[in-house]
């Protein structure tokens, strides 16, 4: 039987993060070769993303460059084709060494235009880092993933990308469900779609739920016509009584709610097609 090429779903998953510890869930991963190792075996599921933070070796976050060109490289090396998102996220640095890993030049990076309430902070993007972030993405010609906490994200993003500051085609993720941030709205996440779909054309979509709406958000974005991103970052279980086992075990998840509504799972080859990065050997 041949294979359904309509509409591919790109799996992206954000193996680490900055918050999850092994106390939370032994699956997580915090050391450089435990993340290349998960990273495979979700890559081997399905993702053909995979979403990057590093940690020190007490497990707090860490913006070091050169824990990140380790895992960028053992990624490229045991995923062939996959898609390196680093995260420039402010849990890991704060001003311009949140961009201290760009000149890696990684495929994509994420990307926060707009400050928003987080659970027990404040999450600042001030419009000189953002701009400074924008630039960097450019001058190394990384991708910029743009993370949209709340609608104003996602105007500013599109007038970013009408000036210049962001060029090609946009990829806007809607992150819901932080604490004191965007909460989980079908009204909302159906607004924003018809936000993003009004004000650009050829714009790509994804959506990220947090904790227990991880799998909500996945439903969502799949039936909708979009992407989707799951992972340990976001979510340390599979369901209220069960630790998540891997991130390889999220990313099946996603994938069966790719079956559900006759969506096939993006190769890599066709995620890099979707979202115009460079075709690699794999």
């Amino acid at each position: 039987m041949s294979r359904n090429t309509q509409n591919p779903c790109i799996i992206c998953v954000a193996i680490t993060g900055s918050l999850p510890r092994k106390a939370d869930n032994p699956a997580v991963p915090t050391s450089v070769s435990e993340q290349i190792e998960s990273t495979q075996a979700a890559f081997e599921a399905g993702a053909s993303i995979a979403h990057c933070h590093v940690r020190e070796d007490d497990e707090t976050p860490s913006s070091d460059p050169v824990k990140f060109a380790l895992l960028k490289e053992g990624i490229e090396t045991h995923c062939p084709g996959m898609i390196v998102q680093l995260s420039t996220g402010g849990r890991s640095g704060a001003g311009q060494t949140r961009g201290g890993m760009l000149p890696l030049a990684p495929d994509m990076a994420s990307l926060s235009v707009g400050s928003n309430n987080f659970p027990t902070r404040v999450y600042e993007n001030p419009p000189d880092l953002v701009d400074w972030l924008a630039s960097e993405m450019r001058k190394y010609k990384v991708k910029p993933e743009i993370e949209a906490f709340d609608l104003s994200h996602i105007h500013h993003a599109v007038m970013m990308n009408r000036d210049g500051r962001i060029p090609g085609k946009l990829y806007i993720q809607f992150v819901m469900g932080v604490k004191n941030a965007m909460p989980v709205d079908k009204d909302v996440f159906d607004y924003y779609i018809e936000t993003v779909e009004r004000l650009v054309q050829d714009a790509q979509w994804c959506a990220a739920g947090i904790g227990p709406h991880q799998t909500t958000l996945n439903e969502w974005a799949i039936a909708a016509g979009g992407h989707t991103r799951t992972g340990l970052e976001d979510n340390i279980r599979m369901d209220r009584d069960t630790l998540a086992p891997s991130n390889a075990a999220l990313v099946r998840r996603a994938a069966e709610l790719c079956d559900k509504y006759e969506r096939p799972v993006a190769t890599w080859q066709e995620a890099r097609q979707i979202l115009e990065l460079p075709l690699r050997a794999g």
